[in-house]
């Protein structure tokens, strides 16, 4: 998952909130406002005037953390093991943990997710963590013999250059936030310019800004473009309205000139407010264009999607169609590439060496995607991997060791092989490896049974304070004793998980499950499954997959925090970035028909009482209308305004920060029977 996995600058997320200079006055702030270079000055001022060991863990913390975001990773690790020794606690060894596996320090890292998992009470919340350890350390030790070498580019600098692309006529596309990139502006998170789209002569070193008609002030980034290099696909971040945060929308544009001058840029349709579109990346023929989002209704955290061309929409595009689950994963899948019929993608999700790991997958018989293969090492490293770009034309005559078979160029932020900082672009050769010793196969292919095998494990948070349902999540751990249904479109199944909260079941082709979990005391939830587009894979008859479904525990007449719902001054209309909040508790609603819930609505301290208290209840209210229209009886809503009345921050009104000011802003449910 994005904020568990990914150890370095995800650069798709250096798209994603633009927040610029606003006056800040302490490391906290600057940290909370995503303002990392910012940060990291003032954080080590205040860690050396710090005066006990809980206030010197938490500013190592935020240390940590801000150098982690701004590509430090050495820094990083040295201020994550201080917040540790300094009373940080879990989330200071966790954060300790992948920075030692994006180091490549994976003795030290399965140490260190072994005892996390005992600190936080549950073994089962890193498995897969220390078994990539393992593997990682295999695929290190097949690097000197496995035909591969890389080496960065000429024409990298010293802040972030990513996302390579073949242009048709042989130069590279890549984006940047070198000194060359438009505007005069700095973007807080990196102390850099804004992202910018450059091209280059791979062999010359001389990057140049691709086109002022593309690029702007703003973020752009990672284009695409046909065959004949007259249409681009490229995203920009842009706001819904003034004042908002900014979000990735891909935008296409054509060539108006053949001196390379390029029409109005246009958002692409179907895509949605609040929810970040990233990478676009067209196939071979052209028709079909593949990128990544964040939308809440894929597998879960970025995803990767295929829209097709068609002369039967106004548009001239078909609805976005979600890639199956042998691609996507709940983790986040991302930079989408074509070499031919071979897609390449990043994943955190998939077993790899660290952060995100280049993969390579093709489409088989009924178009289903062949299982996808980790490029290992030195592709991949511990840091992120991600953005292939090949070079036409595969060698076919490749036969002897030695003999090109591929070339190309990829993206790592990796600290060695003389890097040059944040995100680089490196260039690879494939060559035919020397013979390995026969293997002696005593498998019967011919009569193989392919099985793909589900493992369903029923989940629940470890709370910070078991007695908070708003404390920070440390992990989960099984549920022993849910009941699970499983309905394939014929007669549900209804089964018990064991203590160890776990339930296998083999899966049957080109079939979608839905499964339901409940416990008393628990909200009921769902989740889904499904095994179309999915191909048998030949080096593995038995495929197993996964599927967690998390119960929450009921608190009866205890407020929950409702993310990101947020209002306009002097307001109580429902925005439409608090939409997807309230249509996930309308789902809850519906799984569990018999609870009736009270929404909350609190204010800040500015204002009068009077006031406070009937803006309060009226943004109350909306919520509850809200919900009304998707279905929800009304008789199982009850809607209250607290004004400032109760604070969830606790300082005098005229000394509150912003972030105090929001934090005290907020909208809650409760379940009251």
């Amino acid at each position: 998952m994005l904020t568990k996995t990914t150890t370095g600058i995800f650069v798709l997320l250096l798209l994603s909130a633009c927040t610029y200079t606003l006056k800040i006055k302490d490391g906290k702030t600057a940290y909370e406002r995503k303002q990392y270079a910012v940060a990291t000055p003032m954080l080590e001022k205040e860690f050396s005037r710090a005066k006990t060991r809980n206030e010197k863990g938490q500013i190592a913390y935020l240390l940590g953390e801000s150098y982690r975001h701004t590509g430090r990773d050495e820094k990083a690790l040295e201020w994550f093991k201080t917040a540790y020794d300094n009373n940080g606690g879990a989330e200071a060894l966790k954060a300790y943990a992948y920075a030692l596996k994006k180091m490549e320090r994976y003795a030290e890292a399965r140490d260190a997710f072994k005892n996390l998992g005992i600190e936080i009470g549950s073994p089962y919340e890193y498995r897969k963590d220390i078994t990539a350890c393992t593997v990682s350390e295999g695929w290190l030790k097949e690097k000197p013999t496995n035909g591969w070498a890389v080496e960065p580019t000429s024409f990298n600098s010293s802040q972030n250059d990513f996302a390579p692309l073949l242009f048709p006529d042989g130069r590279l596309v890549f984006s940047s936030d070198r000194s060359m990139s438009t505007g005069e502006a700095k973007y807080n998170w990196t102390g850099n310019r804004f992202m910018d789209i450059f091209i280059v002569d791979p062999n010359n070193a001389s990057p140049q800004v691709f086109d002022n008609q593309l690029n702007t002030e703003n973020n752009e980034a990672t284009p695409c473009f046909d065959k004949t290099g007259n249409e681009v696909f490229f995203v920009r971040a842009v706001g819904a309205y003034k004042g908002d945060d900014a979000f990735n929308k891909i935008y296409f544009a054509n060539r108006t000139s053949d001196e390379g001058g390029w029409g109005t840029p246009v958002p692409l349709p179907y895509q949605k407010e609040k929810v970040n579109y990233l990478h676009p990346a067209l196939s071979a023929d052209g028709n079909t264009l593949y990128f990544a989002s964040n939308d809440p209704e894929g597998w879960g955290g970025f995803d990767l999607y295929a829209m097709q061309r068609s002369g039967k929409t106004e548009s001239g595009w078909e609805e976005p169609k979600l890639l199956t689950r042998a691609i996507n994963t709940p983790g986040n899948e991302v930079f989408p590439s074509f070499d031919a019929d071979t897609l390449y993608f990043a994943s955190d999700g998939l077993t790899g060496m660290g952060g995100l790991d280049i993969f390579r997958t093709y489409k088989m018989e009924r178009n289903a995607w062949a299982p996808p293969i980790n490029l290992k090492a030195p592709i991949n490293s511990g840091a992120d991997d991600f953005g292939m770009a090949v070079v036409p034309g595969k060698n076919a005559a490749a036969r002897k060791p030695g003999d090109l078979i591929r070339s190309g160029f990829f993206t790592s932020n990796r600290t060695a092989e003389a890097a040059r900082g944040g995100d680089d672009i490196f260039r690879f050769e494939q060559k035919v490896p020397p013979p390995k010793p026969p293997k002696v196969d005593t498998v019967d292919k011919k009569n193989l049974i392919y099985k793909m095998v589900l493992e369903v494990y029923v989940l629940e948070k470890i709370l910070t304070d078991p007695n908070d349902p708003n404390s920070k999540v440390l992990g989960r751990k099984p549920l022993s004793g849910a009941g699970l249904t499983i309905d394939a479109g014929k007669k549900p199944q209804s089964v018990t998980v064991k203590d160890d909260g776990y339930y296998k079941l083999e899966l049957a082709e080109n079939t979608d499950y839905q499964f339901g979990a409940a416990l008393p005391g628990y909200l009921s939830n769902t989740a889904r499954f499904s095994t179309r587009g999915m191909a048998k894979d030949p080096n593995n008859p038995v495929q197993t997959f996964e599927l967690e479904i998390v119960l929450d525990k009921i608190y009866r007449d205890k407020e929950i925090v409702l993310e990101n719902i947020y209002y306009d001054y002097d307001k109580w209309d429902i925005r439409p970035d608090a939409e997807p909040t309230l249509n996930r508790l309308a789902e809850v609603l519906r799984q569990n028909p018999t609870i009736r819930i009270q929404l909350g609505s609190h204010t800040d301290c500015r204002g009068n009482d009077s006031y406070n208290s009937t803006l309060s209840q009226r943004r109350a209210e909306s919520a509850v209308n809200y919900l009304i229209t998707k279905g929800i009886d009304a008789g199982r809503l009850g809607a209250v305004g607290y004004g400032e009345t109760q604070p969830a921050a606790d300082c005098a009104c005229a000394k509150c920060t912003e972030v105090e000011h929001q934090t005290n802003r907020r909208t809650t449910f409760k379940v009251v029977e």
